[in-house]
């Protein structure tokens, strides 16, 4: 059985894939933002959100992805140096991108939805890079994975049921929800999916590394 103990210098070796992986997400995240047809449901809600509260969209990220990983440690959802990756930097290149008007913003109907789809494919190769670190999933992943094991119930039915909730909340808090927003519901799942097998990525194979195992490495590494 292969250990699972990972050392610091192997963390730092990942580094690079997990960034490229933050930035594919907030670059796919813009352009289906600047699609102008609707976003994802926890798109919606991160709008909704930063339109209320007055900060960027990228803070917004920010702020719920740090919530949410108190939360998962609250329910006992062990997470990664990964998973504090994905808080700090996705929002932050969210930002950029989109103070700096890295990527165009389409009025008409045609280069609205090919955005679309580039967005999402480009959020599936995104979600191949930071997964297959091995240094832990999204807070957003584990909070659905956490409400699984709670609830008992299908993983599918669990991020149905968090992606309406988010969805209706972020469209009260006056998040965009069109047609792109359907099609993201129904496609990116689709997407990942292609993605991964186009990668030969087996995500049921990734046994993720989590900080406690890291800090425990490391006091045993002291005590020698």
């Amino acid at each position: 059985m292969p250990r699972r103990d990972q050392t610091i210098k192997n963390i730092i070796l990942k580094i690079p894939r997990l960034m490229i992986g933050y930035f594919l997400y907030a670059f796919g995240i813009v352009m289906t933002i600047n699609a102008q047809q609707g976003l994802a449901p926890w798109g919606v809600f991160h709008q909704g959100l930063s339109l209320q509260l007055n900060i960027t969209l990228g803070s917004a990220v920010n702020i719920m992805g740090a919530v949410i990983v108190i939360l998962d440690l609250i329910l006992g959802e062990r997470i990664g140096w990964g998973t504090i990756g994905n808080v700090i930097f996705i929002g932050m290149f969210i930002d950029l991108l989109t103070i700096n008007n890295l990527i165009p913003v389409f009025d008409n109907t045609i280069p609205s939805f090919l955005m679309i789809f580039i967005g999402m494919f480009t959020i599936s190769l995104a979600a191949y890079f930071y997964l297959s670190a091995q240094l832990g999933a999204g807070p957003r992943d584990g909070l659905m994975i956490m409400l699984t094991k709670l609830a008992n119930k299908p993983v599918g039915l669990i991020r149905s049921s968090i992606e309406v909730t988010v969805l209706t909340i972020g469209y009260f808090l006056g998040g965009s929800v069109g047609w792109g927003t359907l099609i993201m519901s129904l496609g990116l799942g689709f997407f990942i999916q292609t993605t991964f097998r186009m990668f030969k990525f087996d995500v049921k194979k990734v046994e993720h590394k989590y900080i406690h195992q890291d800090f425990a490495f490391l006091i045993q590494k002291l005590k020698k």
